[in-house]
């Protein structure tokens, strides 16, 4: 079987069909029309299967069965057949979604769990700063030990929160990265409070609006491994033990 087809088979089991189904309608186009013994020559698929093969396709709107001897088959255009499977699958997803919102709404009335999540990797809580940064309206506070903690998107997107009227303050202990902060338009930047130099495990502080916080540390290796909170009772406490706490490590 050529790789295009093959793809091609692929596609169209994502679409809802059986392998040998796709197999089949493939065929049939190729050959415009034909008996199974005709089918079975051209696709992959064994004659015996064929006209099981061929009855589903037919209930699937796909094709037409022609009832001479031998039983004939055909192919619906290309256009109808795009329609009938885009038709089937809006139909499936409506389906499977109306489930879905129907569990989250039950789950809604019942005693919920305060968030608390757990993200590893830099490149996986770089974009889990930047969604929590997304939603600040009032003020950010940003505590960062590591130049590369600061990296890619997230500078431009406090300077962006600045020129919309946010509070943005970043806290470091690093006069590189303070330098850095102060070419941020908008962007404030301070020393942390405690003078803990030797720090090497504390990560990132993130504080959006009282209400969402994100907290990392770094191990040995340089991995970074953080824990964020946003709109619960986790995340109210920890900002305000983390600004209450004057030895905790800012920077």
């Amino acid at each position: 079987m050529m790789a295009g087809e093959s793809e091609a088979v692929g596609a169209f089991e994502r679409l809802g069909l059986t392998s040998y189904e796709a197999k089949v309608f493939i065929a049939l186009q190729r050959l415009g029309s034909g008996t199974a013994r005709d089918v079975a020559r051209v696709a992959d698929v064994p004659r015996s299967q064929v006209y099981s093969v061929a009855e589903s396709l037919e209930d699937r709107g796909l094709l037409e069965v022609q009832q001479s001897t031998p039983i004939r088959y055909r192919p619906v255009g290309i256009d109808e057949a795009r329609e009938t499977l885009r038709a089937r699958f809006e139909s499936e997803q409506e389906r499977a979604f109306e489930y879905v919102e129907g569990v989250r709404e039950e789950s809604d009335t019942e005693e919920r769990q305060e968030d608390i999540w757990t993200v590893r990797g830099r490149d996986r809580i770089d974009d889990r700063v930047l969604d929590v940064l997304s939603g600040a309206d009032e003020r950010v506070v940003f505590g960062v030990r590591r130049a590369d903690q600061l990296a890619g998107e997230i500078g431009g997107v406090l300077e962006e929160l600045a020129a919309e009227g946010v509070e943005v303050t970043v806290i470091s202990r690093s006069s590189a990265i303070r330098d850095r902060v102060e070419e941020f338009d908008g962007v404030a930047t301070i020393p942390p409070a405690d003078d803990r130099a030797d720090d090497e495990v504390s990560g990132r502080i993130v504080i959006v609006d009282d209400d969402s916080v994100l907290l990392s540390v770094v191990d040995a290796d340089g991995g970074e491994t953080a824990i964020w909170s946003a709109g619960s009772l986790f995340a109210s406490v920890l900002i305000r033990l983390v600004e209450a706490n004057t030895e905790a490590p800012m920077g």
